[in-house]
């Protein structure tokens, strides 16, 4: 099921997220004081390419860099990528398939929001 729930969400709107989160990883990568902003989206991207059977977990460790970290990635980056799943979570909830598809979609926003002191983990079964 897990399969068929990536391939589907890889069509419909994992393609167009992951360019987005390698986009915003790109330019962030251009300047060496942002290269960890760029490091934690391309991360994100991977998560957003194929997100299904994996679930984001806090990272022990991560304390007051990250917070300060999240507070500028909201400013510059986050805002844009959160509208971009609630956007595309609407779209795919107005289909009877798309509507798991939706709800995965909203589960990113917090991630695209706070970023760092997160880390990919496989979901429990």
């Amino acid at each position: 099921m897990r399969l068929l729930l990536n391939v589907i969400w890889l069509v419909l709107a994992g393609f167009w997220l992951a360019v987005g989160y390698a986009v915003a990883g790109i330019i962030c990568c251009l300047l060496i004081v942002t290269i960890p902003f760029g490091i934690a989206s391309f991360r994100i991207a991977n998560y957003a390419l194929w997100p299904f059977g994996r679930t984001l977990a806090d990272r022990p460790g991560a304390g007051a860099p990250s917070l300060l970290g999240n507070i500028v990635w909201i400013v510059f980056a986050g805002w844009w990528l959160a509208l971009e799943h609630v956007v595309t979570g609407v779209l795919l909830c107005l289909t009877v398939i798309g509507i798991p598809l939706g709800v995965a979609n909203f589960k990113l926003v917090p991630v695209s929001l706070l970023p760092l002191g997160r880390e990919i983990v496989p979901a429990p079964r």
